[in-house]
């Protein structure tokens, strides 16, 4: 079973930036993708972005293509959301999430982290 723990979020101002981080422990995710997803308040949560582990092929969401980038490090398992340029309206819950799929579908993520919050402020 993979744990995953978020961390890095926090306060910034429009136009700043944030890294988020996600390690992964319990097992290797080499076989897996990993995904981003987050949940403004009385919103549904979304897809954000997913990383293919073995290969570091990575899919966005058009709402944030351009300005956020996904990475991994292997040795670390970990992965790394940079966001930049960020915007009131990336405020929001993000979530970390793994699976067996590269999808952008949120029912096949079975393994969640418990969130960090990201607040973009005008």
């Amino acid at each position: 079973q993979v744990q995953l723990v978020e961390s890095g979020g926090g306060q910034v101002q429009a136009g700043g930036s944030l890294r988020l981080s996600c390690a992964a422990s319990g097992r290797t995710v080499a076989n897996n993708a990993m995904g981003w997803f987050r949940q403004a308040p009385g919103k549904e949560r979304e897809f954000v972005a997913y990383i293919r582990w073995s290969s570091g092929n990575a899919y966005y969401a058009d709402s944030v293509k351009g300005r956020f980038t996904l990475s991994r490090d292997n040795a670390k398992n970990t992965m790394y959301l940079q966001m930049n340029s960020l915007k009131p309206e990336d405020t929001a819950v993000y979530y970390c999430a793994a699976s067996s799929l590269m999808t952008v579908t949120m029912e096949a993520y079975g393994i969640w982290g418990q969130g960090t919050q990201v607040t973009v402020s005008s």
